[in-house]
């Protein structure tokens, strides 16, 4: 699925970015009604790339939520359409 940087980071299409949140945030009973929607943006000073915006989020979920997308952002880059095209 994704490509290794050898940094740590994997990285990964914003699909399946989305899907891998989707996953993980089913397997936590407080965090199934979550919504959510990531976007890329530039990348930060601390080295992301995209980010979530959660909705819907009850408040006994939100740490949960937070935890679990964290990780996810500490093991994924977005592979930007031209790093496809060049991978190929």
């Amino acid at each position: 699925m994704g490509i290794n940087l050898g940094q740590g980071k994997e990285r990964a299409t914003l699909e399946e970015i989305r899907i891998r949140v989707g996953h993980a945030l089913q397997r936590h009973p407080l965090c199934r009604s979550v919504q959510f929607e990531i976007m890329s943006v530039p990348r930060t000073a601390r080295g992301g790339n995209w980010t979530i915006s959660l909705r819907s989020v009850e408040p006994a979920a939100l740490w949960e939520a937070s935890d679990i997308i964290a990780d996810i952002q500490a093991a994924y880059d977005v592979q930007l359409p031209a790093e496809l095209s060049s991978a190929a």
